[in-house]
């Protein structure tokens, strides 16, 4: 007893705000039915009266201005209480009427009186007129057409309720939205279907109000006159225009709120799917066609000259048009001009703050090329240039190995040498060089320098003897036969073949999935056949990477999954999946190598083919497990082989070392450290009718 004292303490403070609120909506809703049974004086039934008038516009103004119905999802209950209240004060002032009427015009009040004069201009026959159209208005125009789209929308409603329901819980198992915004979009489901069920209903009110209007005033004209008569003693002609005037300015008085209610209930109904208030959303889409405003204008226009219409109406309203059509696509470019400004400049905001935020130093950059302080002002005025060549660059990296390279990052870091660059890749350094600004590059190899003042060097890219030149030996070095490089060819150049030696780390798996997803559906079928059942979708990325590595291209993707589908049901290992398909893209891989339509071929020799065949340990299926020679050997066909490519470069001659198949992996592990641009092919790869040119062997 003594917990629940304290709780009632607790709780106390906030019981007397709501506590009065309650007691006073109760006792205005009791007032109102008391009306239908106390009389009450003539200056109630005019503070009555105003009451229902501000109600009712109080209420159209909301059904203009709320943005979407359910903003107003209390309308059904207010219209209840707004059509009492008309009804209450109808009754109240039946009585008044029929009780002093013969006081004269203003027997019922102020307001009523006022109407009568006001509205009728003094004669009841265009009161009653005004009266009939009122009502025939508002019963078989407004509320007929409200209540025919509150019956449709909330059948419509009602039967969506299951497919949405559904929608909502689709949304929720793929992860779209969380448990909380499930939660909010039901009960918006939930108040959507209650507040059309209840329109439906509404709408019977104002319907039911409209015939009572005019059962209450045929009513008050006729038991008036003849209470007149009999009771009062006044004559039929007088007692006809006091009780008419009086009962038609009542259903004025009525029929004017009601009017308004009715047209508030209609705009809250039909504004359905669209959001905004009613202004915003006519006047957009009604303006959203200029050429049709233009069209109005000009058939106003030709209207205005026609004989026998007024010139001035149809020629304001021609000349009102055709300025809105002129105006609204100006206006129009100017909204969505600042829209851009403010999204460009919300895209900067958040950028900025991605920046400077912790995450950011989080985010691993796949390409990126550094400048040192001078290089980076040395290159400023060609950024433009730089960006359209590195644009390109990546373009014909697309086509030339079937698939798009990251973005391309540029920065400076002072902690760099000022007078050098670096290539990162995932974040770490693999290439760094210094760089003298302002020279040029002649390229070396093995011709002799030519007479003008240099410092020899190495080429960045491809590691051949190079010289600085000054800028203004550059024509001497032309006529000596060296084509002179600038800076920023030299750095691109670098940064070309760092990425070429780097395409396997830089196919990630979202560039993968992105691939397989632009396939045709009939190929989408067959990796459906390979993954999950043979291999799943990252070793298919490891195929990918190992054909990368050795820069062959994976543009024929379709010829390569086919290759994949034949033996991966028979074959698990990455490597000799890998081996069969470049057996299978042959003709691509000797045309990719072709120079000047043959292919250079340095073969191992007998000697060499033996003792890798013999290293070669394998299982009791025949499948190699294991490649095992002797390090002197290796070292040996190391100094072997180097003598035979250099002296095969040294020539100028364009080649592939050819091994035997199951050998093939193993020489290119050995040969890619020494010669990191040699491809190294199997007999089987050599595609029929290539023309081969055979440049000897190594042993």
């Amino acid at each position: 007893m003594r917990r629940m004292s304290v709780d009632t303490l607790k709780i106390a403070p906030s019981l007397p705000g709501n506590s009065r609120r309650d007691i006073g909506f109760a006792v205005g809703i009791i007032a109102m039915l008391a009306v239908l049974f106390v009389p009450i004086p003539a200056f109630l039934i005019d503070v009555g009266l105003v009451i229902s008038i501000a109600l009712s516009i109080l209420i159209l103004m909301v059904s203009l201005w709320i943005q979407k119905p359910l903003e107003f999802s209390a309308f059904p209950t207010v219209l209840l209480l707004a059509t009492m209240l008309r009804l209450s004060l109808n009754i109240a002032t039946t009585r008044v009427i029929l009780s002093h009427g013969d006081q004269g015009h203003n027997a019922a009040g102020y307001v009523i009186g006022g109407f009568s004069q006001f509205v009728m201009g003094g004669d009841f026959v265009i009161g009653i007129v005004v009266f009939i159209i009122l009502i025939t208005v508002n019963f078989l125009v407004i509320t007929k057409g409200a209540t025919r789209i509150a019956e449709v929308g909330a059948r419509f409603t009602l039967d969506a309720i299951p497919g949405k329901q559904m929608a909502i819980d689709a949304d929720l198992s793929a992860g779209l939205i969380d448990e909380k915004q499930a939660q909010t979009r039901r009960r918006e489901l939930e108040e959507e279907s209650s507040f059309f069920g209840s329109m439906d209903g509404a709408s019977k009110f104002v319907r039911g109000d409209a015939i009572a209007g005019l059962i209450i005033t045929a009513v008050n004209i006729f038991g008036g006159i003849i209470i007149g008569v009999t009771r009062h003693g006044m004559d039929a002609s007088h007692a006809a225009d006091v009780f008419v005037k009086l009962s038609v300015g009542d259903g004025l008085v009525t029929q004017i709120p009601a009017l308004i209610v009715s047209l508030a209930a209609g705009l809250l109904v039909s504004k359905g799917g669209t959001r905004g208030a009613a202004e915003q959303a006519i006047m957009t889409q009604l303006g959203h066609y200029p050429r049709a405003l233009m069209v109005a204008a000009a058939l106003l226009g030709v209207l205005s000259l026609l004989p026998g219409l007024p010139m001035l109406p149809f020629a304001l309203t021609a000349c009102a048009l055709a300025g809105i059509a002129y105006v609204i696509p100006r206006r129009r470019a100017e909204v969505v001009q600042k829209e851009q400004a403010e999204q460009k400049a919300a895209e900067e905001k958040a950028l900025e703050a991605e920046r400077q935020s912790v995450k950011e130093s989080l985010r691993i950059i796949e390409v990126e090329l550094v400048l040192g302080k001078q290089v980076a002002a040395h290159l400023n005025f060609s950024r433009d240039e730089l960006a359209n060549r590195v644009a390109k660059m990546r373009r014909r990296f697309a086509s030339r190995y079937g698939f798009v390279i990251p973005e391309i990052k540029l920065s400076d870091d002072l902690a760099l040498d000022p007078r050098s660059y670096a290539i990162k890749v995932h974040g770490t350094t693999v290439a760094s060089q210094p760089i003298r600004l302002g020279d040029l590059l002649i390229v070396l190899g093995d011709a002799p320098v030519p007479d003008i003042p240099h410092d020899l060097t190495k080429e960045p890219a491809f590691g051949l003897r190079a010289a600085w030149i000054s800028e203004t030996f550059a024509a001497a070095a032309r006529r000596s036969g060296f084509e002179p490089v600038d800076t920023l060819s030299i750095i691109l150049t670098h940064l070309s073949e760092v990425i070429r030696n780097n395409l396997a780390h830089l196919l990630s798996y979202k560039d993968m999935r992105s691939l397989l997803d632009r396939l045709e559906p009939e190929y989408k079928r067959l990796i459906d056949e390979i993954v999950p059942a043979h291999m799943s979708y990252s070793g298919l990325q490891a195929v990918l990477k190992l054909l990368l590595a050795e820069r062959v291209s994976v543009r024929n993707l379709t010829l390569i999954l086919e290759a994949i589908a034949e033996i991966a049901p028979h074959v698990r290992r990455s490597e000799r999946i890998v081996e069969h398909v470049r057996t299978r893209m042959a003709q691509q891989i000797c045309g990719d190598l072709l120079h000047h339509g043959q292919l250079g071929v340095l073969r191992l020799g007998n000697r060499w083919d033996l003792a890798f065949h013999q290293a070669l340990k394998r299982d009791a299926k025949g499948d190699v497990i294991e490649f095992d020679i002797d390090p002197r050997l290796v070292e040996q066909f190391a100094t072997e082989a180097t003598k035979m490519i250099r002296e095969k470069t040294d020539q100028g001659e364009n080649f592939v070392l050819v091994a035997s198949p199951d050998a093939r992996p193993y020489v290119r592990m050995m040969i890619e450290r020494i010669f990191v641009n040699l491809p190294v092919l199997s007999h089987l790869e050599i595609a029929r009718g290539v023309d081969i040119k055979a440049l000897g062997s190594i042993s």
